[in-house]
């Protein structure tokens, strides 16, 4: 039996999807034991602590749909860049992945809040450039390939890079969380307790929109309406 490239690609890109999915809706739930206030500090650390370990799943899966998408488009002939290309940017992505990682090895700990920083760095250069190229695309000017029936590629691409945006917004969030934490454990605060609340509640706002984004990018890829 011959080796299926392609499928083994598109199995791997369903996981990714199903743990930045599935992965999100864990950390929404647990988010409601880190700000209640009636549970002992310990007991919400610990909480926050399972939310971490449940969304780095979900941020690896973020960063991996990248790769693997580029690299079907390229079999489906929607996007031209192969070869050299794709190998450096699956290194380049598997520096972003550790990168991550390493964030979230040393997390609740400086270095751990710096790689984070980095990571957000990356996002900030990536997400107007995947809206540059698939804008670019859909009006025709390329680099994707933009016939009747591949225009789906680029309207997915841009989605993405508009959920890298909320994912942004939510990294800053979880960031927050270290650093109230930190006061709190010093002792009782109001005024950090109501910013915690603030800054939770509003991620659980557009976390709503973020699922109907996610979803959106499923619809483009399994569907290729246009």
């Amino acid at each position: 039996m011959d080796f299926n490239e392609l499928a083994v690609l598109r199995w791997l890109h369903i996981i990714c999807m199903v743990y930045w999915l599935g992965g999100e809706w864990g950390v929404f739930q647990t988010s409601y034991n880190v700000i209640n206030r009636k549970l002992p500090l310990e007991e919400r650390r610990r909480h926050m602590e399972t939310a971490y370990r449940i969304d780095i799943l979900a941020r690896s899966g973020i960063i991996l749909l990248l790769p693997l998408g580029l690299h079907m488009g390229f079999f489906w002939g929607v996007q031209p860049l192969g070869g050299h290309w794709l190998t450096g940017m699956w290194i380049l992505l598997a520096g972003w992945l550790s990168l991550c990682w390493g964030a979230f090895m040393f997390r609740e700990t400086d270095r751990g809040l710096a790689l984070t920083k980095w990571d957000e760095r990356i996002r900030f250069v990536l997400i107007p450039l995947l809206f540059i190229v698939a804008i670019s695309s859909l009006l025709g000017h390329g680099p994707l390939a933009a016939d009747p029936g591949q225009r789906w590629f680029s309207a997915k691409m841009a989605v993405y890079a508009w959920t890298l945006i909320i994912g942004l917004k939510l990294r800053f969030i979880m960031r927050e969380w270290t650093t109230m934490f930190r006061i709190l454990a010093q002792g009782p605060n109001a005024e950090v307790e109501a910013r915690l609340d603030k800054s939770i509640n509003f991620g659980r706002s557009i976390a709503y929109v973020y699922w109907i984004s996610i979803a959106t990018v499923a619809f483009f890829g399994a569907v290729k309406p246009f």
